[in-house]
């Protein structure tokens, strides 16, 4: 079978377990997951979805979403999109048999499903608050942008080595070009997605925030200082859409509806432009320095401590939700320095999770259950990709998932340390973590330097993990629920009555 027959096999057998294409509301795609809008939620088939050989989990959120993995999730959705449009029939058959083929759960994972699923549906429903529900728009603002900043910044780290080994001079400035075009227009794309996510023209949203990154802002004084262009980076281009779709509801409102056409985005390219030269870049500015330097302080002064409490709670943040604040920042980082010095640290939580769960393997000798879906997430584990470590493993034991925080905390702390001692590890872009965030590695050291100080972090947080859950993630009435074997599956008569539960899901790390 090619990939392309594979990819648009796997569409096949998703599309009626999610209730088939007239179900199908929204199509979408981040790094790891298929994210659907539904019509009917009642017609997705959680279970039979779940036992899918190519789906690593599911999350129920604002949309849908469907755990691929990286790669396969960019493939697979533009065969579930046809699939969609074609509105296919036949493809059911398909999905039977792959469920029919795929391996059920054993008793014990599924309890541990259903306590991730309660946990996940707790945090859900403590979720819905304003505060959070803003953070999910602005994780929906920079989460299409990812792709971009991992392509380009994987060329700007290949060009750097280039020009360390002096190879290839006269290919080397197209590359530094390739890779810093999407950075200097960054802010137009976070003006389009902006003005799109909170209801307004995105073209519009896009024309406003361009004006930050126009050279001609240079000749603009605003309170004794002379503009710079790019002043205010995303964050004021964020801010600048924001008043733009203010301003364009506003006039849409008042403006009568023959002069709509002409009024309205005169209106609203102009108010917002002058608010933004006059104001937000100004403000938005000193706002992205001060964020820059703090985070330079912080690390420079207390970055060991610092890291370690970020590495340590960086899994509950994401429980929370809260880690999406984290995604301006990040990038208003990587606009300022090159980089991001957050990301490595905050990976160290994966760190501590991958050794969590190789600890549970061994804690775990006779439940060939857990064993065997530890052994098939760890690889995902690695490379940053979670989800059904924690939803499945660590989170619903309860003990593990403190202990993985302990892990990451550590692996923190070491990476933190090396910051201290004037040894910047960074990365050029956001989305990946574990092995995948090598490529994009970056700081103000020699390369093998800040590898070496991720990959040692990486190790601490894999150890300290593993240890901790080892010695201390059990209790002795955890083990004896959960050191048993399932090799042969309880009978109905024989199986504890846990009742229903609701479905068992994930969540990204």
């Amino acid at each position: 079978m090619s990939t392309d027959d594979k990819n648009r096999a796997i569409a096949a057998a998703i599309l009626p377990l999610v209730g088939g294409a007239e179900n199908i509301d929204s199509v979408a795609h981040c790094m790891t997951r298929l994210r659907l809008g539904l019509r009917d939620r009642s017609l997705v088939q959680d279970e039979a979805l779940k036992a899918l050989p190519s789906v690593m989990g599911v999350v129920e959120d604002d949309t849908y979403q469907i755990v691929l993995g990286p790669g396969t999730v960019a493939r697979v959705t533009p065969e579930f999109e046809a699939l969609v449009a074609e509105a296919p029939v036949a493809e059911a058959p398909v999905a039977e048999a792959s469920v029919a083929e795929a391996p059920h759960s054993a008793h014990t994972a599924e309890q541990l499903a259903d306590r991730g699923a309660a946990l996940k549906a707790a945090r859900k429903a403590k979720n819905a608050t304003p505060f959070k529900l803003l953070l999910r728009r602005i994780a929906s603002i920079f989460v299409p942008l990812i792709p971009a900043l991992i392509g380009c910044g994987i060329i700007a780290g290949l060009n750097g080595l280039l020009i360390n080994f002096g190879r290839l001079p006269g290919v080397t400035p197209a590359l530094a070009a390739i890779a810093s075009g999407f950075m200097a227009l960054i802010a137009v794309f976070v003006g389009y997605n902006t003005a799109k996510e909170f209801g307004g023209t995105p073209i519009l949203g896009g024309a406003v925030a361009s004006i930050i990154v126009f050279a001609g802002v240079a000749k603009i004084e605003v309170f004794g200082q002379t503009l710079s262009p790019g002043q205010g980076g995303v964050l004021g281009a964020l801010g600048a859409a924001v008043l733009a779709v203010y301003v364009e509801k506003w006039c849409r409102r008042w403006v009568p509806e023959a002069l709509d056409v002409l009024v309205t985005p005169t209106l609203t390219v102009l108010i917002s432009g002058l608010v933004t030269v006059f104001g937000l870049m100004y403000a938005a500015g000193e706002v992205s320095q001060a964020i820059g330097d703090f985070a330079d302080w912080l690390l420079a002064n207390a970055g060991a401590g610092a890291g370690f409490v970020l590495g340590g709670l960086f899994l509950p943040l994401v429980m929370l939700g809260l880690h999406q604040a984290l995604i301006p920042i990040h990038t208003t980082l990587i606009e300022q320095q090159g980089y991001t010095v957050l990301l490595p640290i905050l990976a160290m939580a994966g760190a501590g999770q991958v050794g969590a769960a190789m600890a549970v393997y061994l804690k775990l000798p006779r439940n060939g259950s857990i064993r065997r879906t530890i052994r098939s997430a760890l690889p995902a584990g690695f490379l940053g990709v979670g989800e059904p470590l924690i939803y499945g493993v660590s989170l619903p034991l309860g003990r593990p998932f403190v202990t993985a925080c302990i892990g990451g905390a550590f692996g923190g702390g070491f990476v933190g340390l090396f910051n201290m001692l004037s040894a910047k590890v960074g990365s050029t872009a956001i989305g990946p973590s574990g092995w995948a965030l090598f490529p994009l590695l970056d700081g103000n050291k020699p390369l093998g330097e800040t590898v070496a100080i991720y990959a040692g972090g990486l190790l601490v947080g894999y150890l300290a993990g593993f240890v901790a859950t080892y010695f201390f993630g059990f209790s002795k009435d955890l083990l004896t629920e959960f050191d048993v074997d399932t090799e042969t599956e309880p009978t109905p008569a024989a199986a504890p009555a846990t009742g229903p539960g609701p479905e068992p899901v994930t969540a990204k790390v």
